[in-house]
């Protein structure tokens, strides 16, 4: 075998994410575009807002010699700095430019994180349901995927977190909002978790990192607001990336942020600082920093994605089907109305309608759906869904 054991195993249980996607494009070429209900990937259908269009306007006509050249590895001082003020702005804690280090999206940044971090079989602690290439990342560098689970309400359990950490636990990773459930985590859970990390490195005699995965921090419905995980855990460090607040998944743009306070801070910037260029990233995308250092407070519409979560949930709570109401991000977690997660999302693609079982998250006898999508496609998704439903007697 001209592969590795561990890559052929990866690839033998594969992203259920991009399976669906894929089965969706054949299903498109056999059936037509307008036949096929995909709901299966977090691709933004909305398209980046014009602040975005205007800055990238104004950079390529007034280039400047030089502007896509390499910069240092942590990226360009002065997008640093702005989102430095930013975040100070949100936080009422004051970052300066050495706490940012600029990264190919959230999914380069995690790496670099962990890359920076881990020894060889040291653990880091995730929450099911949660994006299941985290544990690729954690493997990626020699650690040790430990996972957990969640309450009905798809909240980490504390009591369970307590007596999970141990003196292997060099890291606890939250997705908030999350992916895929939605769900926001409050600023009383959050302010516990930090506690209960606290107490165990006084425990221990250890640093436990928080390590928060912010990709939809923007993106939150009902007035709520973010509690930010800074004000909780002195050692926090934040991944996130403009994929899905200015819409642009595709230009691979983000950011890592550490506690200003954090002890060794200067030690592990210069660890991301290393990681960022032996990981081949190098350097986030040049043109990219130029444009985001302008736009931190921009996001795409909000009401939009709310709109499309108001109308999905009301329709498939009305056909029966039991979901925990989204606050955030655009996907949905509905209860699988069969046992077997992956024989209902079968079913449901002889409606030409396309899901992610929840095992591909970790919990099975869940489906997700991503309502990131054009009002048509919604909207022809509701016949499938009303199908399976009568088929399996929700209604």
């Amino acid at each position: 075998m001209s592969i590795s054991g561990n890559v052929a195993r990866g690839m033998a249980e594969g992203s259920w994410i991009r399976r669906m996607f894929e089965e969706g494009a054949m299903l498109k070429k056999r059936y037509g575009e307008e036949d096929v209900f995909d709901l299966s990937i977090g691709n933004p259908v909305i398209e980046p807002p014009p602040e975005f269009d205007r800055e990238l306007k104004r950079l390529l006509k007034s280039s400047k010699p030089g502007m896509h050249r390499y910069m240092e590895n942590a990226g360009y001082a002065e997008t640093r700095a702005a989102v430095a003020a930013q975040l100070s702005s949100e936080t009422g804690i004051k970052f300066t430019l050495n706490d940012i280090v600029m990264t190919c999206g959230a999914a380069g940044g995690l790496n670099v994180v962990l890359k920076t971090i881990l020894n060889p079989g040291e653990e880091i602690i995730v929450f099911a349901p949660y994006f299941m290439e985290f544990g690729n990342y954690i493997d990626n560098h020699g650690g040790v995927t430990r996972v957990l689970p969640t309450d009905g309400q798809f909240v980490p359990r504390l009591d369970v977190l307590e007596a999970a950490v141990t003196a292997k636990t060099k890291g606890v990773i939250i997705n908030s909002p999350n992916n895929p459930t939605g769900v926001v985590y409050g600023w009383d859970f959050v302010q516990q978790l930090g506690g209960l990390l606290s107490k165990k490195e006084s425990e221990y005699g250890k640093h436990i990192f928080l390590i928060s995965d912010e990709a939809y921090r923007k993106i939150i419905y009902d007035g709520l607001n973010y509690p930010p995980v800074f004000h909780h855990h002195r050692n926090s460090i934040v991944v996130t990336s403009h994929s899905k607040d200015l819409a642009l998944p595709g230009e691979r743009i983000g950011y890592i942020a550490i506690h200003p306070d954090c002890s060794q801070r200067e030690e592990l910037v210069n660890g991301f600082v290393f990681c960022n260029r032996i990981l081949g990233f190098v350097n986030a995308p040049a043109l990219m920093q130029h444009v985001v250092r302008n736009l931190q407070h921009v996001t795409v519409s909000i009401s939009e994605y709310q709109k499309k979560r108001n109308f999905l949930y009301s329709h498939l709570v009305d056909m029966g089907y039991s979901v925990v109401k989204p606050q955030g991000a655009f996907y949905m977690f509905p209860k699988s109305p069969l046992e077997d997660d992956v024989a209902f999302v079968n079913e449901l693609r002889q409606w030409n309608l396309l899901v992610v079982p929840g095992r591909g998250f970790g919990t099975p006898r869940y489906f997700r759906i991503s309502y990131c999508v054009d009002d048509r496609t919604l909207e022809g998704s509701l016949a499938g869904f009303k199908k399976a439903a009568q088929k399996f007697n929700l209604c």
